[in-house]
């Protein structure tokens, strides 16, 4: 991997509604064009997001979306769509003068490039994605309701215990309403216990928290975002949206890297996108799960990237 790639500039970019977007570039601004699409919906970029490219070869494009990491205002819901993201990511592109770019993104960052794909096909070069979410309600319902539980009860018990068990049927709602509407110190334990659930379910050799850390305003900002975005769809009312839109995806190179044995996002995801997308190339890992950074995972999305700089 490519580490301590330094940051050529940093800025906040004005994108409507009140929102202004962290963005960050890096690498060779003469070299091909890349954005990093982080996940969650509320995750945000490090440095560690950089890791994937070679700052010799790509001119690296990195920011946090609406209500995440340090664009602003922090935890703001108001005009804070899939759809709002994919009319920034073409404010960003306009503002940075790029015709075309490579789309990075994994888990909810793959969500977001496929469906910036859809909208602006002639503006994508390539698609690389990882830990596929069709961002469907079966998939929702797999995370946060019955489906990952079943691998790792004893996180999963954790997360639904703090509900009441008349509210259990429903848990994103009931996390929601606390999430939302709740007292501060309610807010603050609600984060904690949806973004613990979540690191349970992201490593091939899962890693239970053991809730004894302070709450930081990543896992308030994951917490938040994911119970708006997955209470109201992450589409809205269109639940097969990708899939009903993947005639708009065949002209458009696609790499997809999905860890046999990632129980956050189903390989099934990967699967159907591939057969939906016929010129789409599926690597399925057989030693990796969710996490981007755990070894098998990271060599194989370093290779796409090392053989796309020769490739451009």
């Amino acid at each position: 991997m490519y580490v301590n790639t330094p940051i050529l500039d940093a800025f906040y970019l004005s994108v409507g509604s009140g929102h202004e977007l962290y963005v960050e570039t890096a690498g060779n601004p003469q070299g091909i064009p890349v954005i990093f699409l982080h996940g969650g919906p509320g995750g945000h970029v490090s440095e560690a997001s950089r890791r994937f490219f070679d700052p010799e070869a790509y001119f690296i494009i990195l920011f946090d979306q609406r209500g995440t990491g340090q664009s602003k205002p922090f935890l703001s819901l108001e005009a804070n769509t899939i759809f709002h993201s994919v009319a920034d990511m073409e404010c960003l592109r306009e503002h940075l003068g790029i015709e075309a770019w490579y789309v990075f993104g994994g888990s909810y960052g793959s969500t977001l490039a496929l469906t910036y794909a859809i909208h602006h096909p002639d503006r994508v070069k390539h698609l690389i994605l990882r830990g596929i979410f069709l961002g469907r309600q079966e998939d929702i319902d797999w995370l946060y309701q019955a489906g990952a539980s079943y691998f790792v009860p004893e996180a999963f018990d954790r997360f639904k215990n703090f509900i009441p068990e008349q509210e259990q049927g429903q848990l994103v709602e009931a996390y929601y309403q606390r999430l939302t509407q709740g007292k501060p110190a309610m807010r603050q334990q609600a984060s904690k216990l949806w973004a613990d659930w979540e690191s349970s379910v992201i490593n091939l050799v899962p890693q239970i928290p053991t809730g004894q850390e302070r709450v930081s305003p990543s896992d308030m900002s994951y917490a938040l975002l994911e119970a708006h975005y997955f209470v109201h769809g992450v589409f809205g009312s269109q639940d097969q949206y990708i899939l009903e839109h993947s005639d708009r995806l065949q002209e458009i190179p696609m790499d997809i890297v999905h860890g046999r044995y990632d129980i956050n996002c189903r390989p099934i995801g990967a699967y159907l996108l591939k057969r939906a997308v016929p010129q789409a190339k599926l690597h399925l890992i057989e030693k990796g799960a969710h996490n981007p950074y755990e070894r098998p995972m990271m060599e194989k999305l370093l290779a796409i990237m090392n053989h796309l700089k020769h490739a451009d």
